[in-house]
């Protein structure tokens, strides 16, 4: 079941999102970079922020989460994670499902992200072409992403 984000869910959104980097981002990623971007542990204030701006998808699994998607009303798709427990299962596909459909409804014609290497090859086989590679830099450390783009009809 997919459904809108409460503030309730920022400890087990934190919690996944750290979870995650750890164990399905550590392929693609140095160890150094991991630590900074998952951080010593799940940061639930911050996400609580994060749920405050934008819209933030989730796909319940029972009584846990399974993923979690943000979208920006301008079309920008700022994350998309999934549970380590649940990679391989659609999660990511219907959690982008549910965001073309509110774009489609907004009458956005454009999506765009910044995937991380682990996730482009989901977002170029959804249908998004590369822009980009470029290195950021995040809390000191400096990470490979992809400007990518879907357009809509």
């Amino acid at each position: 079941m997919i459904r809108l984000a409460q503030p309730s869910d920022a400890l087990e959104i934190a919690t996944l999102f750290h979870r995650t980097v750890r164990e399905v981002n550590r392929g693609d990623y140095t160890p150094e970079q991991i630590a900074v971007w998952a951080g010593e542990a799940p940061e639930p204030e911050k996400w609580r922020a994060r749920l405050a701006k934008k819209t933030v998808f989730v796909e319940q699994a029972g009584a846990r989460l399974a993923g979690f998607a943000e979208f920006d009303p301008d079309g920008h798709i700022d994350a998309v994670y999934v549970h380590a427990e649940h990679q391989g299962q659609g999660v990511a596909s219907r959690l982008l499902e549910r965001i073309e459909a509110e774009a489609g409804r907004a009458g956005l014609r454009r999506l765009f992200t910044e995937a991380s290497i682990t996730a482009r090859p989901f977002f170029e086989r959804r249908g998004f072409r590369l822009l980009d590679a470029q290195d950021v830099e995040y809390r000191g450390a400096t990470f490979r992403n992809y400007r990518m783009e879907k357009l809509r009809p």
